[in-house]
């Protein structure tokens, strides 16, 4: 069946106790047994329950894995991976990797034993000369975030086999509907599910989807020993979202590249860092390994004056932390998604304090680009 058919299928059969077209919401933290020892599948919320069954299901059908666990959030996952790993192993991140990634690897899991550097994964040779004899993972975000680099996966993934080391790879920006890392040969794919996933902005979630049964093991025994597992509400509002993540990447796609050109022409804008446009570095390498260029983008205003004016006068685009809802959402990733990184780590990355993040929404384009253009008048 086609990806949107599996949308809305897999994982979200009808109630087979009453005939509902929506499953219920198992909104309860414990099972009665039937007897000891026997019980219908479930015994505890924390361990598993029917919602996250469901969505992880149906995480699995869309990213063409093995299987798949889903988190209280995109972090809960990534961290979860990185559990995978032992003390001493090294890993090998894109440089301008999330905030949240760059804090929890650098302030956190350093302290148990971990090794991470940080390279531009965008240049293949320059991830070969990062390889230690103890680095046991490959892990890169495409397109970066916020910078919009783009990785090529397929050639990555052929030096994760050259080792036998492990590629895992966030897909948060486009969604499975835009990108497939797993048949580009990634072992691991990560998403925060509060963005594109779910699409509304109104649940978090995290999701790990896995190629090899080794890894999956291991994954769910971090994901109930830890406690870590989603809840059923927050299962049911993603199980939702992603009902229509077809259509909205449509229409999030085709936004992104009229706003994208237009910012592209403004005489305010500096620069856009878009992969969709001809001049982005790596066009062509998002055009062979994306169905579509995505609703990420960024672009620079110079200065932090600048992007404040800028922010503080739009109307219709929301200033916000997240990305990917059906409404427009902007951010000044230097002050607010990467205000942990280091200000050296960040100017040498291209996260300067004038760059500005914008997750182009599925509102009419006319009214995005009037905002924005209003809100350009005071740069």
């Amino acid at each position: 069946m086609g990806f949107a058919t599996n949308a809305i299928h897999v994982g979200q059969e009808p109630d087979p106790a009453t005939g509902a077209i929506v499953a219920p919401i198992y909104q309860t933290s414990t099972y009665v047994n039937e007897e000891l020892g026997k019980n219908k599948g479930y015994d505890y919320a924390r361990t598993n329950h029917p919602n996250r069954k469901a969505l992880e299901r149906t995480m699995a059908k869309l990213e063409g894995g093995h299987s798949a666990y889903v988190f209280t959030s995109g972090m809960a996952g990534i961290d979860a991976v990185f559990r995978l790993l032992r003390p001493g192993d090294h890993v090998v991140l894109s440089e301008a990797v999330y905030g949240g990634v760059f804090r929890l690897s650098t302030q956190l899991l350093v302290h148990f034993g971990l090794e991470f550097s940080f390279v531009d994964t965008s240049m293949t040779e320059a991830v070969r000369m990062a390889m230690r004899p103890n680095t046991k993972m490959l892990y890169i975000e495409t397109p970066t975030n916020p910078t919009m680099n783009v990785t090529d996966i397929a050639a990555i993934s052929k030096i994760a086999g050259e080792r036998n080391i492990t590629l895992a790879v966030d897909n948060t920006f486009l969604s499975p509907y835009l990108q497939r890392p797993i048949e580009l040969g990634a072992h691991i794919v990560v998403h925060s599910m509060t963005k594109y996933l779910n699409g509304h902005s109104d649940a978090t979630g995290g999701a790990v989807v896995l190629t090899r049964p080794e890894d999956a093991e291991k994954i769910y025994f971090i994901q109930r020993s830890a406690g870590s597992g989603l809840a059923p509400m927050d299962c049911f509002l993603v199980s939702r979202g992603i009902k229509t993540l077809a259509v909205r990447m449509l229409q999030h796609n085709a936004n992104g590249i009229t706003v994208a050109r237009h910012l592209d022409a403004h005489p305010k804008v500096r620069k856009v860092f878009y992969p969709g446009l001809p001049s982005h570095p790596h066009h062509e390498v998002a055009r062979k390994q994306q169905k579509g260029p995505g609703a990420m983008l960024s672009f620079d205003l110079g200065s932090v004056d600048a992007a404040r004016r800028f922010l503080n006068h739009l109307q219709l685009c929301s200033l916000a932390e997240s990305l990917g809802g059906v409404e427009t959402l902007v951010s000044l990733p230097a002050l607010m998604t990467h205000a942990s990184m280091p200000k050296e780590v960040r100017e040498r990355v291209g996260i300067t304090e004038g760059l500005v993040r914008l997750s182009v929404g599925i509102e009419d384009v006319e009214d995005i680009i009037a905002d924005l253009d209003q809100a350009l008048l005071y740069v």
